[in-house]
């Protein structure tokens, strides 16, 4: 059991508001590399993260299609803004993303925020 569940909640509440504000606007900043690697790390990250703290399949299943509807949703915003392209790539380096993040909370990435408590100080 999570100590500060609530803290990464939160930390994971402004993960997926930094993805949908990267996604929407229409100049994102220019980090370098491949567009569809940052978006598999970036949808990755999402559900690897939400992962580790629902545990029951039921909650993860919700998430992972959840996380595959907004990486679709966002890319269709994007190709309805005129500033931005709609790129089906974008979608399946998404998709891919939460697949291997939903792999990843299934075995021992799924406890690493435990790991990491059981690390702190009590405060």
């Amino acid at each position: 059991m999570l100590r500060y569940r609530k803290f990464w909640l939160f930390i994971g509440w402004c993960l997926i508001g930094g993805v949908i504000l990267l996604s929407i606007m229409p100049s994102p900043p220019d980090v370098g590399g491949s567009d569809k690697l940052h978006h598999f790390i970036a949808y990755a990250a999402l559900m690897g993260w939400f992962g580790q703290l629902y545990h029951q399949t039921r909650s993860r299943i919700l998430w992972f299609v959840g996380f595959v509807v907004m990486g679709i949703t966002l890319e269709v915003i994007q190709g309805l803004g005129g500033m931005r392209y709609f790129e089906y790539a974008d979608m399946a380096a998404n998709t891919t993303g939460v697949l291997i993040g939903w792999a990843l909370s299934r075995g021992g990435g799924g406890r690493l925020l435990e790991w990491f408590e059981q690390r702190l100080p009590n405060i």
